[in-house]
């Protein structure tokens, strides 16, 4: 399988976890300076998951996909690979993001799954281990504030 990965504990509820991470992704979903711009997610299978992406040099990288799976408090699964009307856009990769309980807290697992080997370490060189850390970062401390 062609899939680069993080994990990490996180010490708050399930709950709080997934609150931050589906409803509140305009506060994490980048690395600082860069920040998103939410066009729409309609949380189902097939439904469309947009997105900009700012740069702090006034970058922008429209993101376009759809979800394949959104299971409600888990896990929710989306891929660029296809556009909300099923055309197919260059696929990047499939990324999953998932919670599950542990202990007192939760643990979070960010994955993203390549179609060939060269795409994930093309990903790879790109910064993914740095650059989804830091998200991890963001999304940890605003589930960890009192």
């Amino acid at each position: 399988m062609n899939e680069l990965s993080i994990t990490r504990y996180i010490a708050a509820s399930p709950e709080k976890v997934w609150d931050v991470l589906a409803n509140r992704q305009e506060e994490w979903w980048c690395p600082k300076p860069w920040w998103i711009t939410m066009i729409e997610q309609d949380r189902r299978p097939g439904g469309r998951s947009a997105m900009v992406m700012h740069g702090p040099d006034g970058e922008e990288m429209p993101q376009d996909g759809i979800f394949l799976a959104w299971d409600e408090g888990r896990r929710f699964v989306a891929t660029d690979a296809v556009t909300a009307d099923f055309q197919p856009s260059g696929p990047f990769m499939i990324g999953i993001w998932e919670i599950a309980p542990e202990g007192d807290g939760t643990r979070y697992t960010a994955s993203a799954r390549h179609w060939t080997e060269e795409a994930m370490n093309n990903h790879a060189e790109m910064g993914f281990e740095a650059g989804w850390n830091a998200c991890a970062d963001q999304l940890q401390a605003l589930c960890e504030q009192a």
